[in-house]
């Protein structure tokens, strides 16, 4: 049922050549930092990372867009010197993240689609649909937070983090890898060839040794976004494991049900949770674990 209204590939080609002829005009215009043939480039290459981040997705259930967006980002500024690169790395940072990002959001509403019989022309539309009304309220709503607060101070409430961290990334690519930590960039030489060994180990070697090599992609997403990733996959997979062991033709039915209703219930607390933020309302209880020397 999910097949028999496949989306046309001629379709998908189309309307990503015309949003990047869009995109080509007007985001220099926007930001002249930013030159068309980098905008050009950031599309040329955007297709296979957009690939790379949903086999991620696939495999490790966390959108790795940002990191995507953070390669692109160290590329633009040091390709655009140091005159533009600031600028021109954190524009081309967001352009590569929007557009990686959405091919892994768009493999998870598919697969639920697949799961739900849902017709795929009609989650497309309803993508369209929603992408336009974000169009129009993401941004009103924004400025309507950057006029009500003071974003942006460092002695604020709002001091946004992130903002600082990646205009320092942006300095950083023009500088070039003179600033970068001793040893820094021959450590990234060597994971890089260890996940290029075992994947090749896992896929051409002898299957007896290759069940016993982990996915360098798995590996990689604790070291990028904590050691509490590893912790719940941990803990899922074990409650997966003695499911199966108790009752196998329940688990394979309930499993991804349930395991949906629990990362659901996750995300829906940012909603409550950003309000008691704004209200300033401080937890009754805080726990934090330091060493014997820092406590």
């Amino acid at each position: 049922m999910f097949a028999r209204e496949s989306i046309p590939i001629w379709l998908a080609c189309v309307g990503y050549i015309l949003f990047s002829i869009v995109s080509v005009i007007v985001i220099p215009l926007m930001f002249p930092q930013l030159k068309w043939y980098y905008v050009v480039f950031a599309y040329l290459f955007a297709p296979s990372l957009g690939f790379c981040n949903a086999y991620g997705a696939g495999l490790t259930d966390m959108n790795m867009a940002y990191n995507y967006g953070k390669v692109a980002l160290f590329v633009l500024a040091a390709l655009a010197g140091k005159s533009d690169g600031v600028v021109a790395g954190l524009v081309g940072c967001g352009l590569i993240k929007s557009i990686v990002s959405i091919s892994s959001d768009l493999m998870h509403d598919f697969k639920t689609g697949h799961l739900t019989f849902t017709s795929p022309r009609s989650m497309l539309l309803s993508q369209a649909i929603g992408t336009a009304i974000g169009c129009v309220v993401a941004p009103l709503t924004f400025f309507l937070f950057y006029k009500a607060f003071d974003v942006g101070n460092p002695d604020g409430d709002y001091k946004a983090p992130y903002a600082i961290i990646y205009r320092n990334m942006a300095i950083l690519g023009v500088e070039g890898f003179s600033a970068l930590p001793q040893h820094c960039l021959q450590l990234c030489y060597g994971f890089f060839a260890f996940a290029i060994a075992a994947n090749l180990v896992r896929d051409l070697g002898n299957k007896k040794v290759g069940k016993w090599i982990p996915l360098p992609m798995a590996m990689a997403v604790p070291f990028l976004v904590g050691g509490y990733f590893a912790i719940d996959m941990c803990m899922g997979s074990l409650v997966v494991f003695m499911w199966h062991r108790l009752n196998r033709s329940e688990a394979g039915l309930m499993v991804p049900a349930v395991a949906s209703g629990l990362i659901c219930g996750d995300g829906l607390w940012i909603l409550p949770s950003s309000i008691l933020a704004l209200l300033k309302v401080r937890p009754p209880i805080c726990m934090s674990f330091l060493s014997a020397s820092a406590s």
